[in-house]
């Protein structure tokens, strides 16, 4: 019996990596790394600056101690049902919360039509302010600094009351130029 052996190959010895190869695979490493690395990183920084803005607003805004010159977050909009109607100016608001009611108390100055469509939007109609009236309590202009007892202002007011948890608007409209009257509105929800 003759046994039949086949040659065994050697293997071939590793080609030395040419000096082009050895660059374009650093150069790949190195932006392999700074992507995961990189890209990541920068996420955090860009996160940890929008946190540290929002805590600084949040904190701003639960120092202050009277109406704010600003339009209130569209989140407060909805949740308080005070719907600002566009255009408005001279906007200002104040938010107060405790463990039984959270209120926010807001003013605007609009246009005829802005009334007529904020008075739609809460629900309510111009027929539904009486004149003369005033609805904000003393206890709660006192905590803005409204002055409702100014003489020759054409107070007109009402309030709209909704079943809990929706909020209750008690809205006073300085009617003294028709055109462009004043909104003062306290949304008060308890939860």
């Amino acid at each position: 019996m003759t046994t039949i052996t086949t040659p065994t190959r050697q293997p071939t010895p590793p080609v030395p990596e040419g000096r082009r190869h050895m660059l374009v695979r650093r150069w790949l490493t190195a932006i392999t790394i700074v992507l995961l690395v990189g890209i990541p990183a920068g996420y955090l920084v860009i996160s940890a600056e929008q946190s540290r803005a929002s805590g600084r607003d949040k904190e701003a805004e639960s120092s202050a101690t009277g109406l704010r010159d600003k339009w209130p977050s569209l989140m407060k909009r909805r949740v308080f049902e005070v719907p600002i109607p566009e255009g408005s100016w001279r906007v200002g608001y104040y938010e107060t919360s405790n463990w039984k009611t959270s209120r926010l108390y807001v003013q605007f100055r609009t246009t005829s039509d802005g009334l007529d469509a904020f008075l739609k939007d809460v629900g309510t109609s111009r027929a539904a302010l009486q004149d003369g009236k005033v609805t904000i309590g003393d206890r709660d202009s006192e905590v803005v600094g409204w002055n409702f007892g100014l003489k020759n202002r054409a107070w007109a007011g009402t309030t709209h009351p909704n079943k809990d948890p929706r909020p209750t608007q008690d809205i006073t409209v300085d009617l003294t130029e028709p055109a462009k009257p004043w909104v003062y509105v306290v949304s008060t929800a308890t939860p």
